[in-house]
């Protein structure tokens, strides 16, 4: 029986990548989403993606921040899934890569149990380019998996994630129920499940 369901939210969660949503309004669209796209599909070391990709961000004021971050596209269907899960007494939290800007927003919406993120740093009321916070590394999903795992007094087999690129994959180690949501090829290949239509009530069938 499931009772913990961890959650990516970049293009699982929410419709799209949010530092890309970031990238367009510093009209650096282009080179952001390229090396996005290579970092889910795992052709780049995520912590130097990660870090490479704030650094564009540099200069953007927090008020537009929050604003897009406000306004994130969530992912079809993510009412009605949460909303079952919780309904069987399933945690669910979420693992981002991203940013709480977006997660946090996100959770009032959507009701989810808790969120784990990074944090772009700003001063005096702009995006500095730097970045630190819970998921800065390709491992860190595993790692806050086990520790969560262990603070709840659930095991594996009582886990179930949902992703879409190659830094979800620490977490699927840690998951009996593991799906690939429209995901790169790296993922799908660990999966036990992998659900390729864009509405996130597919997943209902599975649990």
């Amino acid at each position: 029986m499931i009772k913990l369901c961890v959650f990516d939210f970049d293009s699982t969660l929410m419709d799209g990548e949010t530092i890309d949503f970031l990238a367009q309004a510093c009209k650096v669209g282009d080179e952001v989403s390229r090396i996005t796209r290579m970092a889910m599909a795992g052709e780049l070391d995520f912590f130097e993606s990660l870090t490479k990709r704030v650094a564009y961000l540099k200069g953007l004021e927090l008020s537009i921040v929050d604003e897009i971050c406000e306004n994130l596209p969530l992912m079809n269907g993510a009412f009605d899934l949460i909303n079952h899960l919780k309904s069987k007494g399933i945690k669910v939290v979420v693992f981002s890569g991203g940013f709480h800007s977006g997660t946090d927003r996100a959770q009032k919406k959507l009701k989810f149990d808790a969120s784990f993120a990074n944090i772009l740093h700003h001063k005096d009321g702009r995006l500095t380019g730097l970045v630190g916070g819970e998921m800065m590394f390709g491992f860190s999903k595993g790692i806050m998996m086990q520790s969560l795992q262990s603070l709840l007094g659930i095991s594996k087999e009582e886990t179930m994630s949902v992703g879409d690129g190659a830094n979800d994959l620490s977490m699927f180690e840690h998951s009996n129920i593991k799906i690939a949501f429209c995901a790169k090829e790296i993922l799908r290949a660990k999966a036990t499940h992998c659900v390729d239509t864009k509405d996130l009530r597919e997943i209902i069938k599975l649990v």
